[in-house]
């Protein structure tokens, strides 16, 4: 998927250039307009989904569990700021917005690191 930057992006904001799903449907892969170039993991992107659902509606986060096999099975465009990101397990309701990946990408070892802790409580 590759796309335009508009007028309308945000200036301050790394704009995604191109964004390409791995073959084995587990990686996806941003190509940022300021260089950076950010790989993510399906399990990432799922368990950290920016949706009500797994954030919690306002209450404690929900620990999504058994994603290590999950499976990214469609990517669709929203506007100019975000994706949509639908799973092998159909979830589908969260939008990554460009920031977002790119605060996952810069996080995912500590993000990660915390995501084992608790599913070890």
């Amino acid at each position: 998927m590759k796309q335009e930057k508009s007028n309308n992006a945000k200036a301050s904001s790394s704009f995604p250039l191109e964004i390409k799903l791995s073959k084995n449907k587990r990686t996806l892969k941003v190509k940022f307009d300021d260089g950076k170039s950010c790989v993510l993991g399906a399990e990432l992107l799922r368990i950290e989904s920016p949706s009500a659902e797994v954030q919690g509606h306002g209450g404690p986060k929900l620990i999504v569990r058994n994603k290590a096999d999950i499976e990214i099975n469609n990517i669709e465009l929203v506007g100019n700021y975000a994706i949509r990101i639908t799973f092998s397990d159909k979830h589908n309701s969260g939008l990554y917005t460009w920031d977002y990946l790119s605060h996952l990408f810069s996080n995912e070892k500590k993000l990660m690191q915390e995501y084992y802790k608790k599913l070890k409580s």
